[in-house]
């Protein structure tokens, strides 16, 4: 089984995400949270493919949920979605290893991260 982990405190990002992967990917399993805490919890027992995760979101957010992700899963893909692509964030986020996803969200930059990652 194939996973995808979607996570970004806006339900309407999610589900668009979700749609997006559901279009592209039918036979995945898509596991969505709100939130840092709801995903690293989501994903005990389960070992995703990829993660797209939102950078900003209340309490954990998207570069310190990406760490944990990589803690637990060292060869987990990981998109950071956000409309903030200051050369900081991005620094960070390429440490991690982490793509970026400018928003906002369409099916052809999900796409393309889905290629870039080898997915």
């Amino acid at each position: 089984m194939t996973t995808v982990l979607i996570v970004d405190d806006s339900r309407l990002a999610r589900d668009m995400v979700g749609s997006v992967m559901s279009s592209l990917r039918p036979n995945w399993t898509i596991l969505s949270a709100a939130g840092g805490e709801e995903a690293l919890s989501k994903v005990d027992g389960v070992i995703p493919v990829v993660a797209i995760v939102d950078y900003n979101m209340p309490g954990m957010d998207g570069l310190t949920l990406s760490s944990k992700l990589k803690e637990q899963f060292p060869s987990l893909t990981i998109g950071i979605l956000t409309a903030n692509v200051q050369d900081a964030l991005k620094k960070k986020a390429e440490a991690l290893g982490c793509r970026f996803i400018p928003k906002p969200i369409t099916s052809d930059k999900i796409r393309e991260f889905l290629a870039s990652a080898g997915q």
